[in-house]
Order: structure tokens, then sequence, then C-alpha cells
């Protein structure tokens, strides 16, 4: 199983970039399965930076809770309706398995079959002689079973349900008892005795069987032709030729059509919940056209592996990718607060500095392991740095970030002070995305004295699409305050040209006076020289809603 790098929901530049970076960092270090991942489509800014640093983007998972196609083994042992008893029973001793799925000639699941109903169509009802001797097959299927061959074929591929009669008594009493039965249902097995072969045939049983090598004589072929019976040689001795007439009956009757598939999709603990109480050890797992993709036991549901995780720029897990509460955390790379409710049964690295960029942070990692990063890959954490930092004028910024975004440049080949005005001018969030779309973007859940709002910012070269768009940035941070069950939603329009910014919020309270900056019209306030959604933004609405909950 893979270790995921993941940046945190909803991500901006800097999460994509150091999940990119530090995956790379770990495959050249200690962990060569990571791979850099994300729970949101990158952002147009943030497909600019990979197309210029020519860098893969991290694969898309929205959601790391086990599935049960994960779990599943894809070459299934299966079988199909028209099999026999033998030939199912081999195949199941070949591959060690206790039951298999049946499928039909487009692989779609119709039942299912274990060894113990497999085996009951050899003992069922042995208290009645006359049902223990039928047998539901084709005589092209006793002849496969057996190695024989014909001397008089008739009809072998037809279904019959056949009494199956063994002349080893006197031949008076064989005959006797024959007689007793619909001779179209009968199947006779015999040696080398003319005493039961004569009257067998006479009789105009569906077919005869000479065990031992032994074949019918001319005359007698001759007969069986004009009474309508098959005749067939068997290699094998009367005793073990009834046995395998037996075990080439067909497996249908004990097909269990009454059972239970999970989908390749399934969440392991939904499906684990949903077979908790049945009795069918193996599940068939199909796609969504109910394709058979592979197998599953119970027992494998019990106690699953955990996916394995590595977070970077975000360490509170409702900041994180659906299911990680689940995981395995094994590091934290982070320049945020500590919250939430992360925890871990074993010791993890855990690197938490107050510097403006995550990125910052890997591209230390790099230089103090002695790696040089590709220009590629350097260029991606300057992204990060300058998306963070706002080019080094954010008041996050430290000399960490401004000695790394040095080194950086001498390894990235790029004019970083041209390449950062680009950076800003391409990819207005205002200018290409639906009001839906703006508000998500770079959208982070927080829990501030008990209440629980998000905060979503994008950067901007000036305020003049904002006006245009204000009210109907108004009413999608409306709708995803209802859709989260959120107190409020708040959006930060950073200018990178004044410093400064606007916040609109989806609903305020009295309370909202308190903040102290200009109010200019409902919910929008003006924030010169507020520029950090974290080191700023988030400390004046905690302090706000410190006085909403006295």
């Amino acid at each position: 199983m893979s270790t995921l790098v993941f940046g945190h929901r909803n991500p901006d530049t800097d999460a994509i970039c150091s999940a990119i970076a530090y995956a790379d960092f770990l495959q050249k270090t200690h962990r060569p399965d990571a791979i850099a991942a994300c729970c949101g489509t990158p952002n147009q800014r943030t497909e600019y930076v990979l197309k210029r640093a020519g860098v893969a983007a991290p694969r898309i998972v929205m959601d790391v809770r086990p599935e049960v196609l994960g779990l599943c083994t894809r070459e299934a042992v299966t079988a199909k309706r028209g099999e026999v008893f033998y030939e199912v029973y081999q195949r199941m001793k070949e591959h060690d398995v206790r039951a298999l799925p049946i499928i039909d000639q487009d692989r779609k699941v119709v039942g299912v079959l274990s060894l113990l109903q497999l085996m009951d169509l050899i003992f069922r009802d042995d208290a009645d002689p006359l049902k223990t001797r039928t047998v539901r097959t084709s005589l092209g299927k006793v002849r496969e079973i057996l190695g024989g061959s014909f001397q008089h074929a008739l009809e072998p591929e037809q279904l019959d349900e056949l009494l199956v009669m063994v002349g080893a008594m006197s031949a008076g009493g064989f005959t006797e008892r024959m007689q007793r039965f619909p001779a179209e249902r009968l199947m006779v097995v015999c040696g080398d005795r003319p005493t039961i072969q004569l009257p067998a045939i006479e009789h105009g049983v569906r077919a005869i069987i000479i065990t031992g090598g032994y074949s019918l004589s001319e005359g007698l072929v001759e007969l069986a032709k004009s009474r309508s019976v098959a005749v067939m040689r068997s290699p094998y001795d009367t005793a073990t030729t009834t046995m395998r007439i037996k075990s080439s009956q067909f497996i249908d009757s004990a097909i269990d059509e009454d059972f239970i598939t999970l989908s390749a999709k399934q969440p392991i603990e939904e499906a684990r919940a949903k077979t908790d109480r049945i009795r069918q050890s193996m599940l068939p797992v199909v796609n969504d056209n109910g394709q058979l993709v592979g197998v599953v036991s119970k027992s494998d549901l019990v106690n699953p592996p955990k996916p394995k995780l590595v977070l970077v720029d975000h360490n509170e897990l409702s900041q994180a990718v659906n299911g990680a509460e689940d995981a395995e955390i094994l590091e934290v790379l982070d320049h945020h607060r500590i919250g939430g409710s992360l925890k871990s049964t074993q010791p993890i690295r855990f690197i938490n500095e107050p510097v403006g960029s995550t990125c910052t942070l890997v591209a230390r990692q790099f230089r103090a392991a002695g790696l040089a990063p590709s220009p590629g890959i350097a260029l991606c954490m300057a992204s990060g740095i300058i998306s963070d930092t706002l080019y080094l004028r954010s008041p996050t910024t430290t000399q960490v970030d401004r000695d790394i975004l040095s080194w950086l440049e001498t390894l990235c080949n790029v004019d970083l002070e041209l390449y950062a005005k680009e950076f800003f001018e391409i990819g207005s969030a205002l200018r290409n995305c639906a009001p839906a779309e703006v508000v998500r973007e770079d959208c982070k859940e927080f829990t501030e004295h008990g209440i629980r709002f998000s905060i979503s910012q994008i950067e901007e070269t000036g305020f003049d699409l904002f006006w245009d768009r204000k009210e109907d940035l108004r009413k999608a941070l409306e709708e995803l305050a209802s859709k989260q069950r959120l107190q409020f939603s708040a959006l930060l329009v950073t200018d990178v040209v004044s410093n400064g910014s606007l916040l609109l919020l989806s609903k305020e309270s009295d309370a909202w006076d308190d903040i102290n900056y200009p109010c200019l019209d409902r919910g929008l306030y003006e924030l010169p020289d507020i520029v950090s959604r974290k080191k700023q933004l988030l400390p004046l609405l905690s302090q706000v809603l410190r006085s909403v909950t006295r």
C-alpha cells in the first residue's frame, strides 16, 4: 500500500506544491512508495505552476477510507451453470478455495457455490436409494469425465435426469428390477456381461456403459442402434465408473441464488456492517455493471490495513481528506496552529514551525539532507513560498523563507521576480470561476469557542471584479454555510498590489461591531494591511467570537 502525501481540502498552491515536493523528498530518502495526492482539483494558478515546472499534478483522491476493491482477490476462481461436479471440484482443489462465484457469459454474478453445497450433490438424499442414484447430466459430460468413448452416440448434449443401475446381480434379478423404472431414464453400468447387456438393450434404456475397457459386441451395438440406446466404453472398473458418473452431474441445482455481492467502491466499514450477520463466507465483488472483479472473504473485512498518510500544510482532521481519521498518520509538516483532534498510536514525525509557507519547510528538508531538488521541484517549492507569503510581503514571512527562496532561485533557473508577477496575474478566481467555486477555493474550516465556520481566501490584483460580483458571492457563502452546517462562512479577498483585503461574511451579529474595521456594506468589511488568514484574520475572528460566547 502506497504512502499518500496530502495537502488540505480545497488546496491552494502551497498545499499542492508542498505535497509534490515532499513526496519527491520521501522517495529519495526513506519512503520510496510515497505518492503526492490532493483532495481537490488544482486551481488555474497552481496549474500554471505545474506546467511551468514540468511536474505532473498529484493524484486526486477524495476519500482515503479503504474500499473493497483494494482488499479483494482479483484473480477469482469461478464456475458457470452447465459445468459438472468433477471439473468444479478439481478447480476448487487446485486453487485451494472453499467457495466460488457463479458467473454468466457477461461475467455477471448469478450465484455462489460452496464446497459444502457442492458435496451435497453427491451425498444428499442418501437415505433414499432412488434419489441417491439420480444424476442430472448429459451423456457427453459423462463420456468427458470418464475419458471414455462412444460406440453409439445418441443426443450426447441432451440434459437427462438419469437413474444409474449397476448390473452386478444375477441376470434375472437385474431384469426384474430394471423393469420397475422408465426405460428412457435408465443408465446401465456393467462389465463384459452379455446376460446383462442384452436385456438392458431390449428394454430400451437411455444408455449402457461397458466398464473395464471392454466393448459391446458388433451384434449388440446394431441392436442398440435399432432400440435407440446409446453405448459408451469406460476405461475404469465398475465401482470407479459409477463414482465418476455421479461426479458428472451438473452443479446447477446446488448453486445458491440467494446471495450478497459487494460493490468494488464500497467502503470496507460499510461492507463489514452489511455482511456481519450473514453465513455467506465468500463475497463476490462487482463493478457498477454488476460484473465480477474479484472476491473477498468475511475474515478479510475484519481488520483491513489502514491507509498511510503524510499531512502537509495542515494538521487538523477537519481540513484533511475524508477518511483521514481512520488512517495511519505517519508524518505532519505544517506552519499553521496546532488544533483539531489529530491522534496517533505511535510516535510520529511532527514538524510545525512559524514560517510563511510549508514549502519552506520541505525545501529545508532537502537542504539539510544534502539533496538538490530538480529544477521543476525547486520551482514548485518557490511557487508555494511566493503564493503563501505574497512574494515575501505577507507579515507571516520570516528570514527562513527569504533564505530558502534565494536558495531555490539558484536551482530552478527562473527569475522569480518576473515569475511572481506572472503568477499573480494568472488565474484570477473572480474572473474565471463561478461564485460557488470562488468561495470553496482555499477554503478551511475552523472551530473557535464552540462555533464552526469557514474562511476562504483568494488573491487578486485589485478589487474591481469583486464589486461586480459581490451579491453573487454573498449568496454562494450563505449556501456554503448552509450545506456544511456552519455558523457562518467568510471570504477574504486579498489585493496583492495594495497589501489589503476585503472580508465578506455570510451572516453577522451585533458582536461584529467589535471588529473595529470599516463596514462597507452588510457583512462586508475593509481590512487594510491584513493579508494573512492564519496570523491576522483568524486571531481577529477568534477575539470577536469570544465576545459572542460570553
